[in-house]
């Protein structure tokens, strides 16, 4: 069981703005909804997600932490790895096509 028992957010890392969370559907919530244990789970944090006006910041922010655990902007810790091998892909493409030219 986690010891967190409600989102909290403090810090941002270099570059980022740190008021996103501000506004984020999820402040206040209980934390657990969004490290499920199962597809059910994920699910109803996805639809506080789907409500959210800073899901991408949200989604930026787990992706620039490397935050590994829970539901970030909608997306779940294989579906941020996914994302973060399809961006190194393309940016290998553009690098490529940039040598190339």
């Amino acid at each position: 069981m986690s010891l967190v028992t409600s989102i909290s957010l403090t810090s941002s890392p270099a570059g980022l703005a740190s008021s996103w969370h501000d506004n984020a559907a999820c402040r206040g919530l209980a934390a657990e909804i969004f490290f499920p244990q199962d597809e059910e789970g994920v699910d109803a944090a996805r639809s506080v997600c789907g409500e959210c006006p800073v899901r991408e910041d949200c989604l930026e922010y787990s992706l620039a932490v490397r935050e590994k655990d829970g539901v970030w902007g909608g997306f779940t810790e294989r579906e941020r790895r996914s994302l973060i091998r399809r961006r190194r892909r393309a940016a290998a493409k553009v690098r490529a096509a940039i040598a190339v030219s």
